[in-house]
């Protein structure tokens, strides 16, 4: 028979063990699992933190293609947040697909009330919307997001478009001049994933308006991933939340999204999806696979950095 909501649980002789850090994920409900809210429980969770996800909206896709999407009304999107919100402290957040301009606002309104707490922003490819979709979002983005943004993840050609639109140099805009078209709006850094390089490496960097601050190139993988931005994204917010600062919080993210993409599994007919939990291998596969095994649980005070990771292919 369960207990009357009246009566006080017993006290514990033992002391509860600590929460994990807490990171709210504002993003949309994706069935393939690759994205959205499943890839972000997913990251979070291989991560050590623990996910409070916020449906925004729900997107109709399979593993190769975008249908259709429904947005959930603001009201619904905010009392989501704020119901946990007044329950549980949150150390970070991550923002990915919201539906349309007024579920952004929506998000930015729960935002606003925690300035504090560090936002890792994900701007992915919109170009299955109509046109006046996509200017539509990217324009409440701009004015409502940005300006509470700690970092704002996107590939290459994405940011461009979302953040000089108008550009027209001849030569691919640099991250710097795509973190200062940033910070003209509010974002402090961007993460710029994608920028083609010579040879069979792509470079990943962060930046801010004063110039490039880290990076990572990588051996470009022939497949075509889903998900791999939300990965990204969640997994430096996972990090942010346990104290990291950003600059290894993108080393370790990107670390973690070389291996997930590399340990990447194709579910159905369209493309492949990041394994979140390569690291969880049975001790037969170890010796095999010539992976050490680390563990990805919450770091203590006073050693905020992340716990060791299996090697990656990045390159110095």
């Amino acid at each position: 028979m369960s207990r009357p909501d009246h009566i006080a649980p017993p006290e514990s002789d033992e002391q509860e063990a600590p929460a994990p850090a807490c990171v709210m994920s504002f993003n949309a409900s994706d069935a393939s699992g690759a994205g959205g809210l499943g890839g972000d429980v997913a990251t979070i969770a291989a991560m050590g933190a623990h996910a409070l996800p916020v449906v925004t909206a729900i997107v109709l896709r399979d593993t190769a293609e975008v249908f259709e999407h429904s947005t959930l009304e603001g009201e619904t999107i905010v009392d989501q947040a704020r119901s946990i919100l007044e329950d549980v402290p949150v150390t970070a957040w991550k923002v990915g697909f919201l539906g349309n301009a007024e579920a952004i606002s929506a998000v930015a309104e729960v935002l606003a009330d925690y300035p504090d707490v560090p936002l890792v922003a994900y701007m992915p490819s919109l170009a299955w919307l109509d046109e006046e979709e996509q200017h539509s979002y990217m324009d409440a983005f701009r004015e409502l997001v940005l300006p509470q943004t700690a970092v704002l993840v996107g590939n290459h050609t994405t940011l461009t478009d979302f953040l000089l639109p108008d550009w027209d140099a001849g030569r691919p805009a640099s991250p710097r001049e795509l973190a200062v078209a940033a910070a003209q709006h509010g974002a402090a850094h961007v993460l710029v994933t994608g920028i083609s390089t010579s040879g069979q490496h792509v470079d990943n960097v962060l930046a801010a308006p004063q110039g490039p601050i880290t990076g990572e190139k990588f051996e470009r993988f022939e497949a075509s991933f889903l998900g791999a931005g939300d990965t990204l994204s969640a997994a430096m917010a996972a990090l942010l939340s346990v104290g990291a600062d950003i600059p290894s919080a993108v080393g370790e993210a990107l670390a973690f999204l070389d291996q997930a993409l590399e340990a990447g599994f194709r579910p159905g007919m369209g493309n492949v999806v990041p394994d979140r939990f390569f690291w969880a291998l049975p001790p037969e596969d170890e010796e095999a696979a010539g992976v050490d095994i680390g563990t990805y649980a919450q770091p203590d005070e006073e050693d905020p950095q992340p716990m060791p990771r299996p090697p990656s292919k990045r390159m110095h």
